[in-house]
């Protein structure tokens, strides 16, 4: 996958990093003499302030969507349209079929936009085109989803990799090479969990033996708890020195499963999404790291983008940049950096941003981590 982009790269973990695109096909420099369509995808009629808004996730395995994204989103369209615009919610629950008749719903109601989260990118297209067909126009909400999309959000997912990977070869220190780590990548029909994939193979390609590494089916840490016994069956319990984890929900579940093998201590196990449970894990010394994302910053830059375009409203400045999908090109985008999540900075990033309270992390079992972490 080649990726390039039209601006400067972000920054991250004090280091110059150019940014990698959630895409199935590559992010694209739009000097190249192509029309720049940022104002041809939010063209079309302006419905003012009483706009319907679809909105459709993938899955409830991760706490995120209902958590976070669902009402963000809600709350950003409600002020950007003075209160008059709604917000219609449908959750696949991890099932693309399901995700297709939830389309078919959302042409039945005459929304306005539509955003939608796919669950499998590759498998939507044929949705994302009848949708526009009918004259809706569809943003694609984390993961690049195929099809003729007016515009684009989410993270930068090749760093999300990088710094998981970073993260384990700091954790492991001189035990890189002593011994078998395990990777557990995220779903196959998720376009970001291939960038997250090359992302971490990047940094420890050559750096650490890959004793076992799985795609992880549907994300679900119950299938990632399986994979991860099959591993210490196959390597040995003494012989696994870390674990490369793509999400937090399945590094739950890969730690379920050191735990139950009697691996004492735990190797490092990283993760991604600054979980609730991740982060008490991570105080708690047995998970290593997370990535931490900001969901309120991808929210309200994908609900910025919905009530544009149904305003009909040039995006240039909300999208200033530019991804290619597997069959579309030069889509207008907002990538968005990423935080790699330990315990010293948990009070700078999930407390700061007010993702969790301090009474939510710091329960009664977590009491002594917190105070030792200085958190307040």
């Amino acid at each position: 996958m080649n990726t390039r982009m039209r601006r400067a790269a972000f920054a991250f973990a004090a280091t110059g990093l150019a940014v990698s695109l959630a895409a199935c096909g590559s992010a694209k420099e739009s000097g190249d003499g192509k029309k720049d369509d940022s104002k041809a995808s939010s063209s079309g009629k302006s419905k003012g302030d009483a706009l319907k808004i679809g909105l459709l996730l993938p899955e409830n395995q991760t706490a995120r969507y209902e958590k976070f994204d669902k009402p963000l989103i809600t709350a950003k369209v409600k002020e950007l349209t003075n209160g008059k615009g709604t917000v219609v919610y449908n959750n696949a629950k991890q099932d693309a079929s399901l995700q297709a008749q939830q389309v078919d719903t959302m042409i039945t109601n005459k929304v306005d936009v539509l955003i939608v989260d796919a669950v499998d990118a590759k498998a939507i297209r044929s949705s994302v085109q009848k949708a526009v067909d009918e004259g809706i126009k569809v943003v694609a909400y984390d993961r690049l989803a195929e099809g003729p999309i007016s515009a684009y959000t989410s993270f930068d997912n090749q760093s999300v990799g990088k710094a998981q990977g970073e993260a384990l070869l700091k954790a492991l220190g001189d035990k890189a090479k002593k011994g078998k780590i395990v990777m557990m990548n995220g779903s196959a029909t998720d376009p970001n969990a291939a960038d997250y994939k090359k992302g971490a193979h990047s940094v420890l390609d050559g750096k650490v033996s890959v004793g076992k590494e799985y795609d992880t089916k549907e994300w679900k840490p119950e299938n990632a708890n399986s994979n991860m016994e099959g591993a210490i069956s196959a390597l040995g319990k003494k012989n696994i020195v870390g674990v490369y984890s793509a999400n937090d929900g399945m590094a739950g579940g890969i730690i379920t499963a050191l735990k139950a093998a009697g691996i004492s201590p735990l190797p490092p196990v990283t993760g991604q999404d600054a979980e609730l449970a991740a982060v008490q894990r991570i105080l708690k010394g047995e998970q290593y790291m997370s990535v931490y994302k900001s969901y309120p910053q991808e929210a309200s830059t994908v609900a910025e983008l919905a009530v544009a375009i149904g305003k009909g409203e040039d995006l240039a400045s909300l999208a200033p940049d530019k991804v290619d999908s597997g069959t579309d090109k030069a889509i207008p985008s907002k990538i968005i950096p990423v935080v790699s999540l330990t315990t010293d900075n948990i009070q700078d990033t999930v407390l700061k941003d007010k993702i969790y309270k301090l009474s939510e992390i710091c329960t009664a079992n977590y009491k002594a981590a917190c105070d030792k972490a200085g958190l307040k």
